[in-house]
């Protein structure tokens, strides 16, 4: 067992650094930020204590294995799908390392949980510049091919403003390539509905590879959206990429 004075320094130590994290989450608007954050990290140094503080207690990492399993569960909450994008995968990382640096401040190596802290926070803000340079540099020699996409939404006039921003976000991050959006009146026969008139929103990308089923989740959460009365897309075929 440890004394009030110890128990006290890792506590804090661990509240201290798991807030250090959270500051970064906190400053860019996250779901998780500086409260989540210092809660997790204090949290799982709490159990890791209690092991230390057990009488008899002869493995005191069995406590901290079930942290890591627990964490996955709150990990989990902060992640959502939304069209064919998954947000908050980066969040949902943050918050398991807050608890691993939790563990490590709980056990007493502080210098250990310092670092672990300050290498998270370093990977939230100095690798972000660098992914983002990365996702913009054009694909490489070796890319997979380049396959054209061209999907047409017909929907009433007055949701064609909606039907065109629900587009654009489904497909921001998700591999889609939007080379064209294109928006025409309908004047056929069939131009109207119950005295609406309808609109054809034609939409034309790329996409590396064949990245079909997500293409058809993004057209089907289109198709559930009110004032829309068609929708359809076609691959054709797959040229090399650009170099």
């Amino acid at each position: 067992m440890i004394d009030t004075l110890e128990f006290s320094l890792r506590l804090g130590c661990a509240f201290g650094l798991g807030a250090l994290v959270g500051v970064e989450r906190q400053w860019r608007a996250r779901m998780a930020g500086l409260r989540t954050n210092a809660l997790v990290s204090t949290g799982a140094a709490l159990f890791v204590l209690l092991a230390v503080n057990t009488p008899g207690e002869v493995s005191p990492t069995r406590i901290a294995a079930q942290v890591v399993s627990g964490i996955g569960f709150l990990g989990a909450g902060v992640i959502m799908r939304d069209g064919v994008n998954v947000r908050g995968i980066n969040t949902a990382a943050t918050i398991w390392c807050a608890a691993a640096v939790g563990v490590l401040a709980g056990s007493g190596v502080f210098l250990g949980a310092s670092l672990g802290a300050l290498a998270v926070v370093a990977a939230n803000v100095l690798l972000r510049p660098i992914a983002r340079r990365i996702e913009a540099a054009p694909p490489g020699k070796d890319a997979e091919t380049e396959t054209p996409y061209q999907l047409r939404v017909v929907c009433l006039e007055d949701q064609e403003a909606h039907i065109r921003a629900l587009l654009l976000q489904s497909l921001s991050g998700s591999g889609f390539l939007l080379r064209s959006l294109h928006s025409e009146d309908l004047v056929d026969d069939e131009g109207r509905v119950d005295g609406a008139r309808k609109v054809s929103v034609r939409a034309e990308m790329v996409a590396r590879g064949r990245p079909d089923e997500q293409l058809e989740q993004a057209v089907s959460r289109l198709s559930l959206e009110a004032g829309v009365t068609a929708v359809r897309w076609q691959a054709r075929e797959a040229a090399p990429a650009d170099v």
